[in-house]
């Protein structure tokens, strides 16, 4: 049984950052692996005083502060004279360390119990419980990364497809903020010539008028749309794409959901009404993250268990991306199956082509498959990448935006759009100059140039303890 590591030394007479006054000098300390069982647990250091705490903690041939920067060495972690573990330290000196700050990581031995221990000895000389996020929060306040780098910190973490991979180590490496900071040049090119206009007009300084203006602001424009547009892209690899498994009792669906798992998830009978709930599992689908939904099959039923069911079908529905709707192509057409029309992009799925097909389904345009066989599901796999649009999942298209930078970079949109119609109205330059600077300040806000505090707690509250 796996317990929180937190828990464990509140158990061991430890003290957790709540229980501590919070200041932003202070020397944190954290486990940084994942809590259970391991070979080796990484406790975590970072402040003006790690080093000192370490000092205090560590016995070996020479103290931390005596050792080379990142370099490893061994030694013991000792509190109250007490041998706790034999454990490997290394020292990160400022700047060149993950937050800019002193930086001290201990390497012991991977129990839960010992690497408990091992902070608790931090804490109690010391140091302090790390906030979630604190350390990747620091390395943002000391300008190690800006806000867009710090997001990815947490998106690689997460990430469960190449491509999910690869757009957050693209967006850790400064892509996107590279493209902001871009945008934000154009933007105090524009804001610095309409203001020296509007301040010294003396020297005879005229903002672009016509044509040359509208082309510079339209650049700016295009720019941002570029960005926008890849919102529903970089929610799909962060969450997942949502496809839901919809149709009657009896067809196929959860045969289906195994066959796309490789295992076993759901119950198969030919008792109709089966699954009652929905059963949810992430995949990787030539690359791009899917959340496969199997649901309750729409029939009438005067169960109420299975009308529950079909209420959580609709309600899967209404949240779906892509809908595979099963039919069993054995059987008549339903007579209202022509009066089915759904917004949401969908793929027919003629199930059970290993018996021979009713002639309702004759000349059916639809995807011809077999659960049973395992016959036509490589067939599905690339008629659901064609149907989402492979064109938004190149590697060309790897960064993309969170929804905090979409709205930021909507605002901005708006602000420009406004600074364009007080041009084509031939209104005075101030009024442009208010809405210039709105958008400059929306595009600065996604790196986290003009950000306010609670902006940031909502970011980094959502990390682990220890990042």
């Amino acid at each position: 049984m796996r317990r929180c590591p937190a828990r464990c030394f509140e158990q061991l007479g430890g003290v957790t950052a709540t229980e501590q006054a919070v200041g932003p000098g202070d020397t944190i300390a954290a486990i940084s692996t994942a809590a259970g069982e391991g070979a080796i647990a990484l406790i975590r250091l970072s402040g003006e005083d790690a080093i000192t705490v370490a000092d205090r903690v560590f016995r070996g041939k020479r103290k931390p502060s005596g050792l080379d920067s990142h370099v490893q060495f061994l030694g013991e972690i000792v509190d109250a004279e007490r041998v706790i573990d034999q454990v490997m330290i290394a020292v990160h000196r400022m700047p060149a360390s993950y937050t800019g700050e002193d930086v001290v990581e201990i390497s012991c031995h991977g129990g839960i119990l010992v690497s408990a221990r091992v902070l608790q000895a931090c804490l109690r000389n010391g140091a302090r419980a790390a906030r979630p996020g604190e350390f990747t929060e620091r390395a943002f306040v000391n300008g190690k990364m800006d806000l867009t780098q710090a997001e990815a910190v947490m998106d690689l973490i997460r990430a469960r497809s190449d491509l999910a991979l690869r757009s957050a180590t693209e967006q850790l490496e400064g892509r996107l903020g590279a493209e902001i900071n871009a945008i934000r040049e154009q933007l105090t090119q524009l804001l610095a010539h309409v203001e020296a206009s509007i301040d010294f007009p003396e020297e005879g300084i005229a903002p672009d008028e016509g044509e040359p203006l509208r082309a510079r602001m339209q650049a700016v424009q295009n720019r941002i749309t570029q960005l926008v547009r890849t919102s529903e892209h970089g929610r799909i690899l962060r969450d997942g794409l949502r496809i839901v498994i919809y149709g009657a009792t009896n067809v196929g669906k959860s045969s289906l959901l195994n066959r796309l798992l490789g295992f076993d998830r759901a119950i198969v009978s030919e008792i109709p009404g089966t699954t009652r709930d929905t059963i949810e599992e992430v995949i990787s689908l030539r690359g791009v993250p899917v959340r496969l939904l199997d649901t309750a099959g729409v029939r009438g039923s005067e169960d109420a268990l299975e009308q529950a069911g079909m209420a959580r079908t609709a309600r899967s529905l209404a949240t779906a991306d892509l809908v595979l709707h099963v039919v069993d192509r054995s059987l008549q057409k339903p007579e209202d199956f022509n009066g089915i029309k759904m917004e949401l992009p969908q793929i027919l799925l003629l199930n059970k082509s290993d018996l021979p097909e009713h002639v309702d389904w004759r000349g059916t345009e639809a995807l011809r498959i077999s659960c049973l066989q395992n016959a036509g599901l490589c067939d599905l796999e690339e008629r659901i990448i064609d149907t989402i649009g492979q064109e938004h999942f190149r590697a060309e298209n790897s960064v993309a935006i969170n929804s905090r930078h979409r709205d930021c970079l909507r605002r901005a949109l708006e602000a420009c759009e406004r600074a364009g119609a007080t041009m084509d109205e031939g209104m005075s330059a101030e009024y442009m100059a208010i809405d210039l600077r709105a958008a400059h300040r929306a595009v600065t806000e996604v790196v986290g140039g003009e950000n306010a505090e609670e902006i940031l707690d909502s970011i980094f509250s959502q990390f682990c303890i220890g990042k």
